[in-house]
């Protein structure tokens, strides 16, 4: 990305990025594990299990089709906050493939911010890792397939769901580099999303150390 392409825009560029910015964040904040326990079921899930608001912790303390919804929430909400970014990139600034890519992993950056720290919700959500992979899915294919791939891989075989997770978002920018760009503002978004995924695992990593994190279990729920 040539720096003196966006900053010729100057104040032109600076508006569609805080509107972007401000509407990813929102379409983030819609949690649908604390949605969906706190307002439809009465009991909000951030008071059982790990205390997240991710749909782990939902399907573990809940189970039931309910799931389903928590994890639409999740994946609609990245795909919203994505294309919206690439609406307001490509007619409030310029139809041109590496700002509208520029945008996604700006939208990307915001939309996971809202997940993990909802203003609504007492800045108290999820992980990220259920739209992080969406977001994946809606970059590149080779990325999503390198993310997706290993994060299923290790989940099946370990049944550790954070184990995965945290190989997921290790590998988002390394497949950033390797399939979508090496230019240095999204490689810097491409490593803040991962390192920001890693960081809200860290008591997942602690436990795993320690030989204490909870498996993945599919039995039904009362």
């Amino acid at each position: 990305m040539d720096m003196d392409v966006l900053f010729e825009m100057g104040s032109g560029f600076a508006f569609p990025t805080l509107l972007t910015a401000v509407i990813a964040y929102l379409c983030g904040c819609f949690n649908g594990a604390v949605i969906v326990s706190k307002y439809i079921l009465r009991d909000d899930v951030r008071t059982h299990g790990s205390g997240n608001a991710g749909l782990t912790n939902f399907h573990r303390t809940f189970g039931g089709p309910l799931t389903l919804v928590v994890l639409l929430c999740d994946v609609l909400k990245a795909v919203a906050a994505i294309l919206i970014g690439m609406a307001v990139a490509r007619h409030l600034i310029v139809d041109d493939a590496p700002v509208v890519l520029l945008a996604k992993y700006w939208a990307a950056c915001f939309c996971l911010l809202g997940h993990m720290f909802p203003c609504m919700f007492g800045f108290k959500g999820g992980k990220g890792i259920l739209s992080g992979g969406t977001i994946a899915i809606m970059l590149d294919w080779r990325l999503a397939l390198l993310v997706w791939g290993g994060f299923l891989l290790l989940t099946i075989l370990t049944r550790y769901v954070s184990l995965g997770s945290v190989y997921a978002a290790a590998a988002f920018p390394v497949g950033t580099w390797l399939f979508v760009s090496r230019d240095p503002l999204i490689m810097a978004m491409a490593v803040f999303l991962g390192i920001l995924i890693i960081w809200m695992h860290r008591t997942n990593i602690r436990r795993l150390l320690k030989g204490e994190e909870n498996k993945l279990s599919f039995h039904k729920k009362s």
